[in-house]
Order: structure tokens, then sequence, then C-alpha cells
């Protein structure tokens, strides 16, 4: 990839360390399941002259001046958005995702109310209402968890509802690899009168490929990320009911932030207008079909899956019948050229830091080219790792196989 030739010039120590990590990553397989590779055209409109203009409000209504064609990218961001998950009322300005999801539940509720969501170590994200998060200060939240199978047991979520009367239900997650029932979410809402946030961060490049169904007609609110499957760069959106459009948009601003990021809402603009092209409900359909074989082939090799298998992007592996710790399993598929994230299981008797599993997923080597044949193969690697991790002339040679794997697939050509 080509970089600006003036910051080689202005600042050669870190145009050194940006090549490095450009190539580390040409290098490397990413497995981590929220990550994934931006186009050239979102990198551009990321590093462009946006970034130098100030532009607290809205269109049309800024608190400077010189807003002209700042309203006009933040309109067609907006619109390209609503185009993309067929939405009512869409805003482009949250930084990334926790302070999306911190936006909602201004907009909605008051520090204290009741909200039901996904606990952490059952697939859950911090922000759905860990204890250490600001979300498990400032709100009561009550958690549903997976049941043995490790699946969303409906009824149970329905059982909780009934007997906590949350005033907010929120469905989504960050480890979790099966469908959601969006329309159950919303009966059990309703029959407890909750409003609905679907947290669809991981999944909102699916659900806008057409290959996972929306929760958009079902759902009150709706916050995502765009770096994730949709591949844009590190922001994020609300989509909402025209209804609620006005007290969403004051918890945005001024509620929870000053000026947006409009170099940023650019590239977001970029990636919406990607993921509207055909070819991206292709890529979307390969991440699925990638995912699917890979856990195929970890079960044949007796590995633990919680649910049995995958939905969508991801799959999170139970290591214990393996004797490696999710750390453990890190750190080996880190000497070989692999990154994958350490991942707490349900009901995890193993510490956070060092948790009884990794979750992987399909959406950076899917970007890359890496399709069914490729996937058995990176899979071999990560059994070969495993299985050597203690032998540092065995892991070397399993780098150099997964290197000359990568440059079959350049990232950027």
């Amino acid at each position: 990839m080509i970089f600006n030739k003036n910051l080689s010039i202005s600042d050669a120590e870190l145009f050194n360390l940006i090549i490095e990590e450009t190539e580390r990553q040409e290098n490397e397989i990413e497995l981590i399941a929220s990550e994934n590779y931006a186009s050239p055209a979102v990198l551009e409109a990321m590093s462009s002259s946006l970034n130098n203009k100030y532009s607290e409000g809205y269109s049309g209504k800024r608190y400077y001046g010189g807003n002209q064609v700042i309203d006009e990218v933040e309109i067609l961001a907006i619109n390209r958005l609503k185009q993309l998950f067929k939405a009512e009322h869409a805003n482009v300005q949250p930084l990334s995702g926790s302070p999306a999801n911190a936006a909602v539940y201004m907009a909605f509720l008051e520090p204290g109310d009741k909200v039901l969501g996904l606990k952490l170590d059952h697939g859950g994200h911090l922000s759905h209402g860990h204890p250490i998060n600001f979300s498990g200060r400032l709100y009561n939240f009550v958690q549903y968890e997976l049941n043995e199978d490790g699946i969303i047991d409906m009824d149970k979520v329905r059982e909780i509802a009934l007997k906590e009367k949350p005033k907010m239900i929120v469905a989504g997650f960050s480890a979790y690899s099966r469908n959601l029932d969006w329309k159950k979410f919303k009966e059990i809402a309703d029959e407890v009168g909750a409003y609905t946030f679907a947290d669809i961060a991981h999944i909102a490049g699916l659900i806008a490929g057409g290959v996972l169904e929306s929760p958009v007609p079902y759902f009150d609110v709706v916050s995502s990320t765009t770096h994730k499957t949709l591949r844009g760069p590190r922001g994020a959106f609300i989509l909402c009911k025209e209804k609620y459009a006005k007290q969403v948009d004051r918890a945005v601003f001024p509620g929870m932030q000053g000026g947006p990021h409009e170099h940023i809402i650019a590239a977001e603009a970029v990636a919406f207008k990607e993921a509207l092209e055909p070819e991206f409900k292709n890529y979307c359909q390969q991440i699925i079909k990638n995912s699917q074989k890979m856990a195929e082939k970890f079960l044949s090799l007796n590995y633990n899956i919680i649910s049995g298998g995958t939905d969508n992007h991801l799959m999170v592996l139970d290591l214990r019948n393996k004797n490696i710790s999710g750390l453990e399993a890190e750190k080996a598929l880190e000497n070989v050229g692999i990154s994958v994230s350490r991942s707490t299981i349900p009901n995890d008797p193993a510490p956070p830091m060092k948790p009884s599993g990794i979750r992987i997923g399909t959406p950076a080597i899917t970007t890359r080219g890496f399709k069914e044949e490729e996937v058995l193969k990176v899979v071999e690697i990560i059994d070969l790792a495993f299985k050597n991790r203690d032998n540092e002339k065995f892991l070397e040679n399993l780098k150099l196989e997964v290197k000359s794997l990568c440059k079959k697939f350049p990232i950027y050509k």
C-alpha cells in the first residue's frame, strides 16, 4: 500500500512503524472476530481535510460557521445508512460502540432504571450491564444466560422479564454464534412494556448483506459499530423509529459528546456505499460459509464449540479438553502469525485474564479472499500450533507456512 510521502519525510519513525504494522497485517492471519480490513477508499476518506472541521450540532443547525459542505457529507452518510438498513432515522455521529450504547441508554432511561441484557461471560458485551462498566454502574441490570447447550433460551428470557419487569431489553452480543430471535424479543418486551434495543455491532454487515435477519423492523432502537463486518472506519451509528429521533439525537449531542468526527463519517459513507453494492452480499455469504466450514473442521478434530456450531461469522472454542488456556492458545497462535482473542465460556471456572476459551471469526480472512479450502488449512495450522506449542522450531516453520499462505491473498494490492 502506498502511504503519503509527507509522513515519511516529516516523521520517519512513525512512518516506519506504520509500514511495519501494514507488513504484519499482510503476512499474518487475522481471526479476531471484531477486526477487518477497510478498503483504500475508506482509509483515504479518514485521512482527508474533513478532519480539520468542527461541526457541533446537526445539519442545518451547527454551532460553528463554514459547515455547508460538511452538512452534505453527513446527509450523504445518513441517507446511505437508512437505505442500507431500511431505517426510519439514523444518527452517524457516535464516536464508537460503547458511547453509542451510552447514548441509547441516556435517550430512553433514567439512572437506576432496570434493564435486561446478556451476561458478559455468556457472550454479551461490557456495555450490556457488567458491574465494572458504566452500564452496570448507572443502571440496574439483570442478566439472562445461555442454557446448557450454549443457546439463548427465549422461554427463560421471558421468565426473567416477567419477574423483573425491565424498562428495556437489550439483544446483542460480542461472542455468540447463533441467530437472535428478534421477533420473540419484541414479543417479550411488548408483554412487559419494555423498550427494545438491539446492539448489532458484530453482525451489522451480515444484516446489511441480507444473510441474517434485521432487528430494524421490530426494535425501537439499534446501535452498531462500523468497523467490523461493515468494513468501515472505527465509528458507530444509531438507528431508531422516527418517533424517537429527537431524543436519540439529543442524547448523542449534546448529551454524550461535542463535535463529531466528520472525516470518520465520510469514511462511513464510503463503507455504506460499498455495502450497497451486489458484491457485498457475496462477501457476507462467504463469511458464513467460511465460518461454518471452520467449525465443522474443529468439531472433527474434537474441539468443543459453544452451542455446537455457528450461524454467523464467529465461534467460541472451549479448550478445556485440549489442556490449554485461552491465554496460552492466544500466545501460541501469535507465535505462528495468527491473531485470535481469548474468551470466557459460560460459567467459566477460570479467571477472565486467563479464560478457558478463544473466539475466532472469519470476516477479515474472507475480505482478503480466503475460501473453504484455505480455512480448512488454517484450522489444521491452529491444531498443530496447539499440539506443538512448546516446540520453538516447529512453530517457526508453521509461521513460514502462514506467511506463504498470506502472500497468495494480499490485502492491499
